[in-house]
C-alpha cells in the first residue's frame, strides 16, 4: 500500500475547506431549478469531452464539438477518428453519470468499460483490456511498470481508493489516483482520456461536480503530473481544486439566492476597496489563495473573495 507525502496541505488546507463548504452549500440548496442543473450539465459534458480529447491532440473546437455530439454531423476536414473521440468520449460520460446515479464506486471493471467506450471504432483489439507490452510516454520523466506488474497495480491502486488509509478527502483521494492511473499506465492507448472520467466517479460519488481539466492548462497539467512522479503532489492538487472550483462556482450560480458576482480581475482591481494591483490578485488566484475560477486564459474572481482574504490575513495577524 502506498504511502502519500502530503506536504502539501500546509498551503493547501484553507482552499480544500473553502471547496468543502461549498459543496455542502451545493447540497443545501438542493434541489435546484431543474432546468438551469439540466443546461449546466449539458453545457459542461461538451466542455468536458473538447477539454479532454484536445489535450491529447483533437483538432475539434468547442463548436465542433458541439455540433457532432447534438447535430450528429460531421465536420469537413476532421478525420474519422477525431469524431469517433466526441462520440466515445460522450458515450462514456453517460455511463459515469448512471454510476453515480446508482451510486457505483469506482473498480477494475468499470474503468475497463470507461476504457471500452473511449477506444470503439478506433482501436477495437485495445477497447477495455490491459496493456500486455511494454510502453514509453514521450515527454514524461519515468517508464510505466512492466506489463506483468500492471492487473496487481491496478487492484492496489482501487483497494488503496477503498480503503483510504492517510483519511484522504474526496479531493486528495481522486487527484491521487488519477496520477497513480497515469503511472501504472494501465492501457496502450487512451489513458488520460479514461483517467480524466474514472477520477471523477470519486468526486462525484462524494456530492462534488465534475472537476474538467481545460486545454489551456496542457502544459502546467503535465509538468503537474511529472512533479507527482517524485512525490510532490502540490502543483497537481491545486490544479485540480481549480478545474473543481470552476465547476462549483458554475452550479452554485444556479442557486436561487446566491449573491456570487465573479469577473474578471481586472475589473476587481478597480473597485476602490481592493487594495490590491491586478498582478497581485492574479497570483492569489494562481496560488489558489483566494476563491477564483478560470475561463478561457483569464481568471474570474469575485470583491467578497478578496475581501475575504484581507480580513483573514487580519486576523492571523492578530493571533
Amino acid at each position: 500500500m502506498w504511502e502519500i507525502n502530503t506536504e502539501y496541505r500546509t498551503d493547501l488546507s484553507s482552499t480544500f475547506a473553502r471547496l468543502i463548504d461549498k459543496r455542502d452549500l451545493l447540497k443545501k440548496s438542493r434541489p435546484l431549478p431543474e432546468i438551469a442543473v439540466q443546461k449546466i450539465k449539458d453545457s459542461l459534458s461538451v466542455e468536458w469531452t473538447y477539454n479532454s480529447n484536445s489535450i491529447e491532440g483533437n483538432t475539434l473546437n468547442l463548436r465542433e464539438t458541439y455540433i457532432v455530439i447534438n447535430d450528429g454531423m460531421t465536420v469537413k476536414g476532421k478525420s474519422m477518428r477525431e469524431h469517433f473521440e466526441v462520440n466515445n468520449h460522450h458515450k462514456a460520460l453517460h455511463f459515469l453519470y448512471k454510476m453515480v446515479d446508482e451510486k457505483e464506486k469506482i473498480n477494475c471493471s468499470s474503468i475497463l468499460t470507461i476504457h471500452g467506450f473511449m477506444l470503439n471504432n478506433i482501436e477495437d483489439l485495445y477497447a477495455g483490456r490491459l496493456r500486455n507490452g511494454g510502453v514509453r510516454i514521450q515527454g514524461a520523466n519515468f517508464v510505466p511498470p512492466n506489463a506483468s506488474k500492471v492487473s496487481d497495480l491496478m487492484d492496489e491502486l482501487i483497494l488503496f481508493i477503498q480503503e483510504n488509509p492517510q483519511n484522504l478527502n474526496p479531493i486528495e483521494l481522486a487527484t491521487i489516483f488519477h496520477h497513480k492511473f497515469v503511472w501504472i499506465h494501465p492501457f496502450f492507448d487512451g489513458n488520460g482520456r479514461t483517467v480524466r472520467l474514472a477520477m471523477n466517479l470519486i468526486l462525484m460519488n462524494a456530492g462534488f461536480p465534475p472537476a474538467i481539466i481545460l486545454k489551456n492548462d496542457r502544459n502546467k497539467y503535465y509538468t503537474a503530473l511529472n512533479a507527482a512522479n517524485k512525490g510532490n503532489y502540490q502543483k497537481l492538487m491545486l490544479l485540480m481544486c481549480q478545474a473543481l472550483e470552476r465547476s462549483l462556482n458554475i452550479y452554485i450560480s444556479a442557486v436561487p439566492d446566491s449573491e456570487a458576482d465573479y469577473k474578471e480581475i481586472n475589473h476587481i482591481a478597480e473597485e476602490p476597496e481592493i487594495p490590491y494591483g491586478q498582478e497581485y490578485i492574479s497570483l492569489l488566484a494562481r496560488q489558489g489563495k483566494i476563491d477564483a475560477y478560470k475561463e478561457g486564459r483569464n481568471w474570474l474572481t469575485s470583491k467578497d473573495a478578496v475581501m475575504n482574504y484581507i480580513g483573514n490575513r487580519k486576523r492571523k495577524r492578530v493571533l
